[in-house]
């Protein structure tokens, strides 16, 4: 009773800490300011001390970095005001326009039924169109552009609270960390969906929801852990073993990006979103308490990428070398 007590408490602390981001993000910006202007008020009464003339390079400093309530905004405008927006008035504005438009100029002949059969194939060939022309390079667009921006939130969140990132030692192993992250994160989501297909009632939504909640953890805490220099098994395990934590932090996430029927839509909610519980994980303190029943849940498809990598690369450097 004990431990089921502990595993609620946990939840319930990564519930309340993943919605501080909503909070946070207004006063980010003020306390990152007034942070900067101490710094700056130190640097320039050492330098003043040394060369008054160099005092002029500090006052560039206010502007290096973006400014999070900026980006966050951005990123909104773009997900939710144009891409998201975009696709809701062709359905709802366009299209219904388009079809009233043909029925009321078949109207007059009593060819309703020639209207139909127009439409039939009208509507499939304009819903193409804007999806070729417009919905697919606007996505690639806002995914190329958003991994940016989210980053710059990422470092500027970390700079304030715990300083100057602590990376891996070498370029080569932060690629392949990054690398072998992303292999890792499209398997998980392809575990998720497979859970998600199981002929189990109930247990298999629950299954699904589960994996998409850690997954979603993973998202919000990996820009923080790789700025303090931790590898990816590192990460994993640390996910697996305080699960009921992450399991709550991820929760408001993954029900929110679940309501829209359209996947599209439901990645423009995620992009709108993420930005916050990007903070929220920067500034959150993980209940690691609960730790006696971890959940192995990323060990198979950690499995599967080190076999794909060791037939694929490791069997190429053999050849190599």
């Amino acid at each position: 009773m004990d431990h089921l007590k502990d595993v609620i408490s946990a939840m319930s602390n990564g519930v309340l800490d993943s919605l501080r981001g909503f909070v946070l993000i207004f006063s980010l910006d003020r306390e990152i300011e007034l942070q900067r202007s101490r710094k700056r008020e130190s640097k320039n009464k050492q330098i003043n001390r040394r060369v008054k003339s160099n005092t002029a390079d500090s006052s560039k400093e206010k502007q290096e970095d973006p400014r999070i309530l900026h980006r966050t905004l951005q990123c909104s405008l773009l997900n939710g005001g144009v891409f998201c927006l975009s696709i809701f008035a062709f359905n709802g504005v366009v299209l219904p326009l388009i079809e009233a438009l043909l029925t009321f100029s078949f109207s007059f002949g009593g060819q309703l039924n020639a209207a139909q059969w127009v439409w039939s194939w009208t509507s499939p060939v304009l819903t193409a169109t804007f999806s070729a022309l417009w919905i697919l390079p606007l996505f690639v667009l806002s995914k190329f552009v958003n991994c940016f921006w989210f980053q710059d939130i990422a470092d500027a969140a970390y700079k304030y609270s715990r300083g100057r990132p602590q990376l891996l030692p070498s370029i080569s192993k932060m690629i392949a960390d990054m690398l072998f992250s992303m292999v890792i994160q499209a398997l998980f989501l392809l575990q998720a969906m497979i859970m998600g297909l199981l002929p189990i009632a109930v247990f298999n939504a629950l299954l699904s929801m589960l994996h998409m909640c850690l997954l979603y953890s993973l998202y919000s805490f990996e820009y923080r852990w790789f700025n303090e220099g931790w590898e990816l098994p590192k990460r994993l395990t640390h996910i697996e073993n305080h699960w009921p934590y992450f399991f709550g932090f991820g929760l408001p996430l993954a029900i929110l990006t679940s309501l829209p029927s359209s996947t599209l839509v439901s990645g423009c909610v995620f992009s709108v979103l993420f930005p916050f519980f990007i903070i929220s994980g920067n500034e959150a303190q993980p209940t690691t308490r609960v730790r006696n029943y971890p959940l192995r849940l990323f060990s198979p498809v950690v499995a599967l990428a080190n076999t794909i990598f060791n037939r694929t690369i490791g069997r190429h450097s053999t050849r190599s070398s």
